[in-house]
């Protein structure tokens, strides 16, 4: 019976090997460094356990990397610092106005709309809206021209400012979508992994703006449209508030993610060069996937 024993524990040792889980952050790291080594492009990754400090890694956390529409998670944590400071109440409706004024010079310029566009607001030109709806407009379905409303409330400088106060070193919020006079000039938002892991982890310590807003800002990206890239392999009972940005040869997601077992954190993932941009989707799912079995293995 002893030999019997022991041979059973030999088996469920040997099988654990098999597996190559890994066993530490530092294991999870070199899982992860060796698969995006296969791949092409450019990455960073930024992991950090909200409640284990000790559970974080980084992979090229200071790259810098175009920001797309992940630069709409600064802006809204701006938004809100300002409607905290009592500037203005998120329940104010405003005109929703296609007109723009270009960082350059200030000359106007609009967007090009498609009324039949995910994003509702693209149909909505000359109606008003609440300042709360345009920014759930913006994260959820990333809406540009919501984006450039807001931006010109609360002011781009301003938005780099407060992520300056909040340990973002990096993060550059310049200008609104599709300034195409500052697209040309090289003036484009920028961001890194380490930035976006900073500003995320103070939201769900609920210290970007307050307890309370920061709440409400992690229930609006918990109604995220695009879920094809960090929340696409993980099972339906996670809850991941999340803001993706992709542009051609880029495709991020940033997360704050929720555990059926209480357990949080924060990923997020940045890619540039990509020759192929469903890849590169693939790719941020295939990461966040590893961290996730880690967790719960």
């Amino acid at each position: 019976m002893k030999k019997l024993t022991y041979y059973f524990l030999l088996l469920i040792l040997l099988a654990g090997c098999m597996t190559n889980q890994p066993q530490t952050a530092g294991d999870l790291k070199q899982k992860i460094e060796e698969h995006l080594e296969k791949q092409e492009g450019t990455f960073a990754v930024w992991f950090s356990h909200l409640d284990q400090p000790e559970l974080q890694l980084a992979i090229n956390p200071d790259t810098v990397f175009h920001a797309a529409s992940t630069m709409k998670t600064p802006v809204m944590i701006e938004l809100f610092k300002q409607a905290e400071q009592g500037r203005f109440n998120l329940s104010d409706s405003v005109m929703i106005e296609n007109r723009f004024h270009s960082i350059v010079d200030s000359t106007e310029f609009q967007l090009d709309l498609d009324p039949n566009a995910d994003d509702p607001y693209e149909a909505k030109v000359g109606n008003m809206a609440t300042i709360y709806d345009l920014n759930h407009a913006m994260i959820t379905y990333s809406s540009n021209i919501a984006t450039n409303i807001i931006i010109q409330m609360v002011g781009a400088e301003e938005t780099t400012q407060t992520m300056r106060e909040l340990g973002a070193e990096n993060i550059e919020v310049l200008r609104g979508v599709y300034d195409m006079k500052a697209f040309n000039r090289g003036l484009s938002n920028r961001t890194t992994a380490r930035d976006l892991g900073i500003i995320l982890s103070h939201i769900a310590s609920g210290t970007a703006v307050s307890a309370e807003k920061d709440s409400m800002m992690i229930e609006i990206m918990k109604d995220q449209f695009y879920k094809d890239v960090l929340v696409a392999g993980l099972p339906d009972d996670v809850v991941v508030a999340n803001k993706t940005g992709s542009i051609d040869g880029v495709e991020h997601d940033s997360a704050i993610v929720f555990l059926p077992d209480g357990q949080r954190y924060v990923l997020v993932y940045l890619s540039k060069n990509l020759p192929d941009d469903i890849r590169g989707r693939e790719i941020g799912a295939e990461i966040s996937e590893m961290v996730y079995e880690f967790l719960s293995g």
